[in-house]
């Protein structure tokens, strides 16, 4: 279990950092399916397709009304929504704990609200006189990573000082959180030593490695923190999940790495969420739900999901410290 540790005590004022939590966001009704679609497939960081204008957004409304139908499906069986919302919050009070006055965070997604641009106004608004960019991508990716930066920096457009932490794979504290979320979870099982620990990390295409994304690499980092703070010989391995579309993906794929494991005779697989810091529709439906009727039918006999993260106060201890240290950064 995550570490409970004494909140630092925090003074009434006004704001005068503002601390943006970027992520992709997520639909918070199945009515805001469809729409939330399209604007995944407008990014064209996102999806890397030559269209500009208006082919660009009949493509995005065209492949959103097609997929919607399935997707709302998918949603309505986590309980209707996207849970990051909610989480982000959450994650946002424990960050101001830890900062203390002088310093207020604020929602900003890249597709969905609270939008990357609206919290820019809100800050303003609230006061602030500078910003952080706090990436809730621990690993710096192109389409995600990169996207949200981009919206921060047009939508600030130089009106205020803006500070950037834009990645962490291998800061100790993030990592003593995300090993805390393992080791719990391995407490689930009566000999955990013989459970295979199989980190699962979103996917990207190969292409994008291939052109110098680091994305892969830093993966590779974060897992390889997280085994130092494992039992020694704690079995393992890395694959990557959530595949779309008929190009080249990072390999392996999770959906397949799990059956190639049980024919390895592998019976007992403990999935950990790595390059997620808060529980959405990739942990609670595709790791919960998908693979693990992947996993039953190839013969797994156990087969938990580790926690995601989410508002754990380590993490929180973590996050502040990079804030700080960014915030310094502006003089």
């Amino acid at each position: 279990m995550c570490p409970r540790l004494i909140p630092l005590r925090t003074r009434p004022g006004p704001p005068n950092t503002g601390v943006l939590l970027l992520n992709l966001g997520g639909p918070d009704s199945l009515e805001a399916v469809e729409p939330y679609l399209v604007n995944l497939f407008s990014d064209p960081f996102l999806i890397r397709l030559p269209l500009r204008g208006a082919p660009r957004r009949w493509f995005a409304r065209w492949v959103a009304r097609r997929r919607a139908p399935h997707v709302r499906q998918l949603y309505s069986e986590i309980g209707g929504r996207s849970p990051i919302g909610p989480l982000t919050e959450a994650q946002g009070k424990r960050l101001e704990e830890e900062l203390g006055p002088g310093y207020k965070s604020y929602v900003a997604f890249s597709a969905w609200k609270p939008y990357i641009r609206d919290a820019v106004e809100q800050a303003r608004k609230d006061g602030c006189t500078r910003l952080v960019g706090l990436s809730l991508y621990p690993q710096w990716c192109s389409a995600t990573t990169g996207s949200a930066f981009h919206d921060l920096r047009k939508s600030v457009d130089g009106a205020m000082p803006l500070a950037e932490v834009d990645r962490y794979p291998e800061n100790a504290q993030y990592l003593d959180a995300l090993a805390s979320t393992v080791l719990e979870a391995l407490r689930r099982f009566a000999n955990p030593a013989e459970v295979h620990v199989l980190f699962s990390a979103h996917g990207v295409p190969q292409s994008l490695i291939r052109k110098g994304d680091p994305y892969q690499s830093e993966i590779k980092k974060t897992v390889r923190g997280v085994l130092q703070r494992l039992p020694k010989d704690q079995p393992w391995s890395l694959s990557y999940q959530s595949k779309v579309g008929p190009v080249k993906w990072l390999e392996p794929a999770t959906i397949d790495h799990i059956p190639a494991l049980a024919k390895q005779g592998v019976r007992q697989v403990l999935v950990v969420p790595v390059a997620f810091v808060s529980d959405h529709i990739e942990t609670l439906h595709e790791q919960r739900i998908l693979l693990r009727g992947v996993a039953m039918k190839a013969g797994i006999e156990r087969y938990e999901v580790a926690n995601a993260i989410n508002d754990c106060r380590l993490f929180a201890r973590a996050l502040a410290r990079l804030v700080r240290e960014a915030d310094r950064r502006l003089g």
